[in-house]
């Protein structure tokens, strides 16, 4: 007979692989990761800049020059040999009247062809289509036309200098008889063919009337062939200083009373100056005079200009106003901040109640900002209630007695968003100039949530 065995079977405890318990957890976060990812909406980002904001005003002035009306002397057929805007030296032939007529077609004819355009003039005129075309904006095509219409009188005027030189012998012979006249200028100055009546008006002559665009009339010269006596011929300016007088309100006169420069910017054609400035009151209204000395010829066939003065300008970190929120935080007296443990950073006391009376846990917030007695912390490692004790003291303080909101934006640099705060120096309607180096706050070159709006603390960033 078979001698029975007893077998006893042993029960052995649960044996853990602990490199198939690391793997499982990488696994979990690599999938935790990827549901973050998918579901999370790709957050915009711009990058933190230097930039600059003025705080401007926009005016409308009136030009006043040192202008002198010259009126022909004789009636007759008129042509011109200075193109507008020109400089003419003493002796310079700007105008001929013929009282018969003849010489004046040929002139004019001749200066109908580019035939005897020489290589200087065609040179100059290639620049000026270069310069043209360089600083041409779309967005104002009339000065297309203005500047077709200026070439055109330049070409001409050029072609009729020409025309006058080769018809050498029969204009001296016209001028012996007394029926051509070679007109030339008296004194230097800039010569300019057209009137408005604005020609003695003064600083202190002119009146609030004459800022009325309305009532503004201009009378071309240029394009005239005939001229009786003693009706204007062109005109020319005999100095390059110059004003500007814009009427401005009482406020501002006040905030401009203890300066005597400013900045200036033309908004024909966004060109800047720094030009000294007087105040005027007239019949109760106010009005800056700026003295100019440069630059006069740029606006020489404008009475009226509109001028910005910068009144101040604010340089610093450039974002743009989407990326800035608010954020509310606890603030907490600077007294009851301790260091200890293994940081020197500045730390809180929190008492505990879960059975553990008299013992206290020190926690090291992330401070977002400081006054002279506060600091500024979030709720992720304090809350509403917790009650600090204060170090070597009986004193305690409540954390949420106090709240204040700060203004700031969202720093995504490390693939979350971190609150940074903001000290605001200036700002328009799509940017913000904010202080550099400030404490806790965003640097150069930082990259901010574009929209601030639509991110949260810690929430990790899809670009």
């Amino acid at each position: 007979m078979a001698r029975k065995q007893n077998v006893v079977r042993m029960h052995h405890g649960l044996n853990l692989n602990i490199g198939i318990v690391i793997f499982v957890i990488i696994i979990i976060y690599v999938i935790f990761n990827l549901i973050s990812y998918l579901t999370s909406s790709p957050v915009a980002e711009y990058e933190v800049g230097q930039g600059t904001i003025a705080t401007n005003h926009v005016y409308h002035g009136l030009i006043l020059r040192d202008e002198t009306v010259v009126y022909a002397g004789q009636s007759g057929y008129i042509n011109y040999y200075l193109k507008n805007g020109a400089k003419a030296s003493v002796n310079d032939v700007v105008y001929s009247i013929d009282t018969s007529g003849e010489l004046s077609r040929q002139i004019s004819d001749a200066a109908s062809t580019g035939d005897t355009l020489d290589p200087e003039t065609l040179k100059e005129v290639s620049s000026e289509l270069e310069v043209f075309r360089n600083s041409y904006d779309s967005n104002t095509f009339s000065s297309v036309y203005t500047f077709k219409n200026e070439l055109n009188a330049q070409l001409t005027q050029t072609l009729s200098m020409n025309a006058l030189s080769s018809l050498n012998e029969d204009v001296k012979t016209a001028v012996e008889n007394n029926t051509f006249y070679k007109k030339k200028s008296e004194k230097p100055g800039i010569i300019v063919y057209y009137t408005d009546g604005y020609e003695s008006v003064t600083t202190d002559n002119f009146t609030s009337g004459q800022f009325n665009m309305a009532d503004y009339k201009r009378n071309s010269l240029d394009d005239q062939e005939q001229v009786t006596a003693n009706t204007p011929a062109y005109k020319r300016i005999d100095s390059e200083k110059w004003n500007i007088l814009l009427p401005v309100s009482e406020d501002m006169a006040k905030q401009l009373k203890d300066n005597e420069y400013i900045k200036i910017r033309f908004c024909k054609d966004d060109f800047t100056l720094t030009v000294p400035y007087s105040l005027t009151k007239k019949d109760g209204s106010y009005y800056v005079n700026l003295s100019l000395k440069t630059a006069m010829i740029r606006y020489v066939n404008d009475r009226f200009v509109d001028v910005e003065l910068v009144v101040s300008e604010k340089t610093g970190l450039k974002i743009p106003n989407s990326a800035i929120t608010k954020k509310q935080f606890y603030t907490v007296p600077k007294e009851y901040f301790t260091q200890g443990g293994d940081s020197s950073d500045p730390g809180l006391m929190i008492e505990n109640h879960a059975g553990n009376t008299g013992s206290v846990t020190l926690v090291q917030p992330t401070i977002y900002y400081e006054t002279d007695d506060f600091y500024y912390i979030d709720d992720e490692t304090v809350s509403a209630g917790d009650v600090v004790v204060k170090n070597n003291s009986s004193g305690t303080y409540t954390i949420g007695s106090d709240v204040d909101k700060l203004t700031g934006v969202y720093n995504i640099n490390k693939g979350y968003a971190v609150f940074k705060q903001i000290d605001i120096l200036a700002q328009n309607n799509k940017y913000t100039i904010v202080d550099t180096g400030t404490s806790y706050g965003v640097a150069l070159y930082d990259h901010i949530a574009l929209d601030g709006s639509k991110i949260k603390e810690n929430q990790l960033v899809v670009k």
